[in-house]
């Protein structure tokens, strides 16, 4: 027996166990079965499955509801045109929860897309002349119309993909990798944002003359990072000046203006189909152009339709499990005011936004997912009432999230949570083009996670992120493992960011491996940075105070404003965050307050602090530029021998084998 017929084998028992398992739990418990090919006019047996989502629900509503009840999905695709809607009548009980779930060993796709199959190799003439020789011959089209499809969205977001062999193909674009500069501005000089110079006008010029090719397209767009390196948006194409070398945007402009040296790619152009894997949406007379990297009639083409897979309204104790999630415009999973409901071992792919959103509600969670090819981020959780500090609890755990952000490049993390007292832990979070964690709120616990190779298309940007109130404190960041995080372009970035004077935040026991400016407090009050560890970062630790420089204006304005949103002087604030009460009598914009203690930094740089804040900070015990005596030279091993001087200082041992994705999916 060779090893691939006793791994056949070995997977064949492993399904055989599963379902053996899963029959066991189905004892004594209400059972629905449906599948692709069923029929809602049926039992709902397993030999006479229903055909619908709807249908199972409404069987279980006519039912008493009382036993445990599981919704068993069977293999096949289920397309979607709009969401699967469950509100509080369709809840379970905490004894007795309602489970919609993927049969054993099979795989279940609930699907917002259309199959298209109708492919035809182009004929017409004037667009073979609009495309590059080497396409000619190559490109396919299909008529959306004639397939129901006619509903596009826009351009700028929000609209209609393609999607083949699960994979999500690319808008026409110029370059097809990367970004092109800004060389020049027709009105130069018309901002000044603290001496960073640009124009208020989107008016700016190019190099080259590939624009020329462009003369017959009517809806090109252009999308770029025009001022900031963090805030990009794409805008419609006005006019090009093919002579000049000038292309003009149509208003409304950018927030913060254009600046020489910004980068951008064209896009949305018929001509720039000139690559495997492009595609172009003829809006006007509904026709698809698309280059199939692999042949057509092999393939599986699918565009989007549906903007929400399933949406959940007040539900209690409903669970949806081991489903595979794809091609939506919008969020797959959107719950409001739902509690004790959880989404666990499903795969979410080739969405235009989120993976999950939880509104409200409490003690909902999302485990054990595998989450990819998103046109945002991936979860959002917000729950809990900062008021009166009571704890959402929601939780993200063990999640595998990476590779998005396809579309909306910026401010939209991994995982993105606010409110008070939810927990991230145990996910691994790698290849985005911005944040991986955003967090707003209270009380939250961010712990045992690795993250890497995130903020890749911008700088000034944090792996983590949170910025600018007073009030917000309590979260608590330790036992993480970052590492090769270092901006656009290798320009720098930061680990954990906290930014414009957030406050009252714990970083504590985490790895940081060349990440710049690993542990950054942006004139913040309260936080402390104790027992991490930083290796090869530049610098390890930032730390300003720009509430006395260049960002003064915001404490009368925008920082005291939301301090007097919250009840910061109650009796339950003052027990819990005391150094808020007096804030405005002591300096409130000065960075006091922070400590920064028994830290291990080796072969970087360790100190970004400025000469303004350093008197109030706290040193204590740190082991800088001390060979901490790695058990193995890093990243192969992290673990400190028992004589290392990091030791001597109090340094306490980080359990590097907890952090990370877990078998067990707690």
């Amino acid at each position: 027996m060779n090893d691939a017929d006793f791994q056949k084998i070995v997977a064949a028992v492993l399904v055989l166990i599963a379902i053996s398992i899963a029959a066991c739990d189905r004892c004594g418990a209400m059972e629905l079965f449906v599948a692709p090919q069923g029929d809602d006019a049926q039992a709902g047996t397993e030999n006479q499955p229903l055909k619908t989502l709807e249908a199972a629900r409404d069987a279980i509503r006519k039912s008493d509801h009382g036993e445990q009840t599981t919704v068993w999905l069977r293999a096949g695709t289920y397309e979607r045109e709009r969401p699967f809607e469950l509100t509080a009548q369709d809840s379970g009980r905490p004894d007795k929860p309602v489970t919609y779930r993927g049969y054993p060993g099979e795989e279940v796709r609930i699907v917002g897309g259309r199959r298209i199959t109708t492919w035809q190799p182009v004929t017409e003439q004037a667009v073979l002349g609009r495309l590059v020789p080497e396409a000619r011959g190559k490109v396919f089209q299909a008529n959306l119309k004639a397939a129901g499809v006619a509903d596009y969205g826009q351009v700028k977001g929000g609209g209609l993909e393609l999607f083949f062999d699960d994979k999500p193909m690319t808008l026409a674009r110029w370059p097809n990798e990367g970004f092109v500069n800004i060389v020049g501005l027709v009105e130069p000089d018309t901002v000044n944002i603290r001496g960073t110079k640009g124009s208020k006008t989107g008016k700016f010029m190019y190099e080259g003359d590939r624009p020329n090719r462009w003369r017959q397209e009517n809806d090109a767009w252009v999308h770029g990072y025009w001022f900031w390196d963090w805030s990009d948006e794409r805008q419609k194409v006005e006019s090009i000046d093919t002579e000049k070398r000038v292309i003009a945007v149509a208003p409304p402009y950018h927030g913060y203006g254009y600046r020489v040296g910004q980068w951008f790619y064209a896009m949305n152009i018929l001509a720039e189909l000139d690559t495997p894997g492009e595609w172009y949406l003829d809006r006007e007379r509904g026709i698809l152009y698309f280059w199939p990297p692999a042949p057509i009639a092999q393939g599986r083409a699918v565009v989007s339709v549906s903007d929400q897979l399933v949406n959940l309204a007040r539900v209690e104790h409903v669970s949806f499990k081991d489903l595979i999630f794809e091609v939506a415009r919008g969020t797959a999973i959107v719950m409001r005011d739902c509690r004790q409901t959880q989404i666990a071992g499903c795969v979410f792919r080739n969405l235009g936004s989120r993976a999950v959103q939880v509104d409200g509600g409490d003690h909902d969670s999302v485990v054990g997912c595998h989450i990819y090819g998103t046109g945002g981020g991936g979860i959002s959780l917000r729950g809990g009432d900062r008021a009166s500090l009571t704890p959402g609890g929601h939780r993200a755990v063990n999640n595998h999230i990476h590779h998005y952000g396809r579309w909306n490049r910026m401010y939209t993390p991994a995982i993105s949570i606010d409110g008070v007292g939810l927990r991230v832990a145990h996910n691994l979070i790698h290849d985005a083009p911005h944040m991986a964690i955003g967090f707003g709120g209270n009380d939250h616990l961010i712990e045992f996670n690795e993250i890497h190779h995130v903020c890749l298309e911008s700088n000034d940007a944090g792996a983590m992120y949170a910025g600018r109130d007073w009030t917000m404190r309590g979260t608590v960041i330790r036992h993480n493992y970052l590492h090769d995080i270092t901006g656009f372009r290798d320009r720098g970035c930061v680990g954990v960011y906290l930014d414009d004077m957030f406050c009252g935040t714990r970083i504590y026991g985490n790895v940081f491996y060349r990440v710049t400016r690993a542990a950054f407090i942006g004139g913040g009050r309260d936080c402390t940075v104790e027992n991490n560890l930083f290796v090869e970062c530049r610098p390890a630790l930032h730390i300003d105070a720009r509430a006395m420089g260049w960002a003064a204006d915001t404490v009368p304005t925008t920082m005291t404003a939301r301090l007097k949103d919250m009840p910061y002087t109650s009796e339950l604030w003052r027990q819990r965050y005391p150094e808020l009460v007096s804030i405005l009598q002591d300096e409130p914009a000065a960075p006091k307050g922070n400590v920064v203690a028994r830290n291990v930094s080796w072969g970087g740089q360790w100190d970004g602090v400025d000469r303004t804040s350093r008197p109030y900070v706290t040193f204590s015990d740190n082991c800088v530029d001390v060979d901490p005596l790695f058990e193995d030279a890093p990243p192969k091993s992290f673990r400190l021998r028992e004589n290392s001087p990091a030791f001597k200082i109090g340094f306490q041992p980080i359990p590097f084998e907890e952090i990370g994705l877990r078998e067990d999916k707690p």
